[in-house]
This record gives C-alpha cells, structure tokens and sequence, in this order.
C-alpha cells in the first residue's frame, strides 16, 4: 500500500476522514452485506472503502482525481473494486447493477447538485448513507415553515425519506473544515407514495416556487396556475412556498400537468 501523503484539493472539496471511531459508526450504521451492490462516491484515500471490501463482495467507487484513482489501483489491484474515474454528477448510475446502495462522504463543493443528480435514480436504489455538511443535513430534513425549508428539502423528500443519524466534529477530518458534518440515511418512498403525474413538471414547479421565496405563490407560479384554480386546490395564493409541504406541490404539479400550463 502506498505510503505518499496526499494533499487535499480545495477544487475538489477534499476532507478526508480521519478518524477509526467515525468509520467504524459509518459502517455499522450501512450494514454491509456480502451480495449487496454498492457503490461508494468519492473514496479519497479509502478510509471507508478498507472496512466496506472487508463485508462485500464487491464494491463500485467513483472517483475523480486521478491521483486518488491511481492509489485506489495501487493498492487493489484485483479482486473485488471496480474503479470509475468521472465525475459523479456526470455519472450514470443507472449502468450499475440494481438494487444499489450508495454510500460516501460527499465533497462539500458539490453535495446539493450531487443530491439533486442522484434523486433521477431513487427507483434504482435500496438505500443512501452519506456524510454531508450538518447544514445540508439540516435543510434535507427539514419541515414546512421553518428557516432551512427550501428547494432542497422539497425535491428530496418527494424521493426519499430523510433520517438524520449523528453529527461528526471537525477534528475528524484532515484538513479539518469549517463547519461540522453529519451522517444521514435516505430509503426511497414506496412506488406511489408520494406520485406526482409528471416528475419535470414537478420540478419545474417547485423550482419557481422557491425561485424568490419573498414571493407569494400568487406571483412566483402566476406563469404556472391562477390564485382561483390555487384556491381550488385548497392552497392559500397568499402564502409563501416555504409553508407549503411536499404534498401541496404535487398537487399544483398535477394541475399544470393536466392543463398543460408547463
């Protein structure tokens, strides 16, 4: 195994988990199973990929530095990982085996767009373990009509659902961060739990809900939907898109979708 330390890029939001007492709550919060597929987004210097081959099979990494990849087949030559050298935003998930189970500590550069990329696969996946920023955390999970309530919050729980696990400080990391990070799970809603009739127009609506939140729902969706048809719905045009729970903006989605009006 390699011994060449390596610096962190700030280009590539590297912090690097370093800490045995984390990894071990990592891996037993995932439950590795042998004949799980798993892929793990950003394996850096494999502090996590180490005790995950010890559970499975095999395990897919994506990993964009190409020092990191070169390490990552240094030090597993063969055997059970499969290396994909790429950006994860870019990455085609749906070209793994399903059902997937996703795992890693994201880059914090990148972790809301990378959210928002991995939710076009929820149907392909069993569950999601990652360590992100608490804030980020904070706004996956949070409730209608509170500060951290946003786009965020809207487009992921209408994937998944959201369970916060545990908070990691600082000094776990190297170099250490700014800002403390903490560890949540996403399990996928059950077909038609939360269905609106056409996902794009769903987004699109939640989009230019949230697009100025200063914004009644009467001015921000007036391209979208009228505040009578609104009032049909039994949604206040008065109010702000931050009151609105999940389940209000399906059904503006499904109304746009019906008339067209997208």
């Amino acid at each position: 195994m390699t011994a060449v330390r390596h610096i962190a890029r700030k280009r590539f939001g590297q912090h690097f988990l370093d800490d045995a007492r984390v990894v071990e709550q990592i891996v037993e919060a995932i439950g590795p199973r042998p004949q799980d597929n798993m892929v793990e987004i950003g394996p850096g210097l494999g502090v996590l990929t180490r005790p995950l081959l010890e559970r499975l099979q095999h395990l897919h990494v994506i990993e964009l530095d190409r020092d990191l990849v070169a390490r990552l087949h240094e030090d597993y030559p063969a055997g059970g990982l499969t290396v994909h050298e790429g950006d994860a935003l870019r990455f085609d998930f749906s070209a793994l085996p399903a059902p997937l189970r996703i795992v890693g500590n994201l880059p914090y550069n990148i972790s809301t767009p990378l959210l928002f990329h991995l939710a076009g696969f929820s149907r392909r996946c069993a569950d999601l373990h990652f360590m992100l920023q608490r804030e980020v955390v904070d706004r996956m999970a949070a409730s209608p009509s509170t500060p951290e309530y946003g786009r965020l919050s809207v487009m992921i729980q209408y994937s998944f659902s959201v369970e916060w696990l545990f908070d990691v400080a600082p000094d776990a990391f190297r170099p250490r961060p700014k800002v403390w990070s903490a560890v949540v799970r996403m399990r996928p809603r059950a077909p038609g739990e939360i269905a609106a009739r056409d996902d794009a127009v769903f987004a699109q609506v939640v989009m230019q809900a949230f697009s100025t939140r200063r914004k009644t729902l009467r001015n921000a969706l007036s391209k979208l939907i009228t505040a009578p048809e609104l009032l049909t719905l039994g949604i206040d045009p008065g109010l702000r898109a931050e009151a609105l729970g999940v389940e209000s903006f399906v059904a503006i989605a499904d109304h746009c979708a019906q008339i067209g009006m997208y």
